[in-house]
């Protein structure tokens, strides 16, 4: 934008055409386009990255730019919901830890452990009384 004493101003910024305002919305801090060329046309700064939303199919996309402003390789990811058995599937996982044992366990080891040492100072006993002659 020009002005008539010869200086521009840097600050202009384009408007978007009207195409690209139909097809981007923004909710709740999602970027949401429609399709994969909307992903690819979606204007970002130079030296960032973007996460946008598909509005018509289950896939994301991450748009990026390098520090001179020049678009990388738009990366596609298709998502699924995870339904609720799949994560009752991993509690049990996670609850069947064989590293710990039960208490019951635990009191048949230690009475074990109490008979051995017992039975070990018995035999100590035993070989330190002197011999009656």
């Amino acid at each position: 934008m020009a002005y008539p004493n010869g200086y521009f101003n840097s600050f202009y910024q384009p408007q978007y055409p009207v195409q690209m305002q139909q097809n981007v919305q923004q909710n709740n801090g999602i970027t949401w386009v429609q399709g994969e060329n909307s992903a690819k046309s979606y204007p970002i700064a130079a030296g960032q990255s973007i996460l946008l939303m598909d509005s018509e199919n289950p896939v994301m996309y991450i748009k990026s730019t390098d520090q001179s402003g020049v678009p990388l390789p738009l990366r596609i990811f298709d998502y699924t919901e995870r339904k609720n058995e799949h994560i009752t599937q991993n509690n049990a996982v996670m609850t069947q830890n064989t590293d710990y044992v039960s208490r019951s366990e635990f009191d048949a080891f230690k009475s074990e452990i109490t008979q051995a040492i017992k039975q070990r100072q018995n035999n100590t006993n035993q070989q330190r009384k002197p011999k009656e002659e």
